[in-house]
């Protein structure tokens, strides 16, 4: 077997956790073969350049061989070398997570509870006489 569908061999490399993710993921443009965007029944073969967006990672492989399987991780590990490039890059991308992390996630704590409602509502001055949001006055 010298040449396989992209979105098996994806999935045989264990980059998508599904068949049907890695068709999806072609089918949404973000998996190029040789620098063009590709279907999920383009072929590749040992050669290739693959590159892939994963999240905020964008990686760049070269295809070293073609499996059908899924296999254990070091097997897939095997169908592919990521280039220097592309790796720097993902270092860069973990250290400026690491960095700068998303602000969402500095939030501790999701909806004011009822109790610390009403402390906010005291604190602020709550409605006041005013019965209803409306200004009217």
């Amino acid at each position: 077997m010298d040449r396989i569908r992209i979105d098996k061999w994806l999935w045989a490399a264990r980059f998508y956790k599904t068949r049907t993710l890695s068709a999806d993921e072609v089918e949404r443009g973000r998996v190029q073969v040789n620098g063009h965007d590709v279907k999920p029944a383009r072929e590749v073969k040992a050669g290739d350049t693959v590159s892939l967006r994963q999240g905020p990672v964008l990686r760049t492989v070269l295809v070293r061989g073609v499996s059908g399987q899924r296999g254990p991780a070091p097997v897939a590990q095997a169908l592919y070398e990521e280039t220097p490039e592309s790796l720097q890059a993902r270092a860069q991308q973990a250290e400026q997570r690491r960095l700068a992390p998303e602000p969402a996630l500095a939030q501790e704590h999701g909806r004011p509870t009822k109790r610390e409602r009403r402390e906010l509502d005291a604190a602020t001055g709550g409605w006041g006489e005013r019965w209803s949001a409306s200004v009217d006055g």
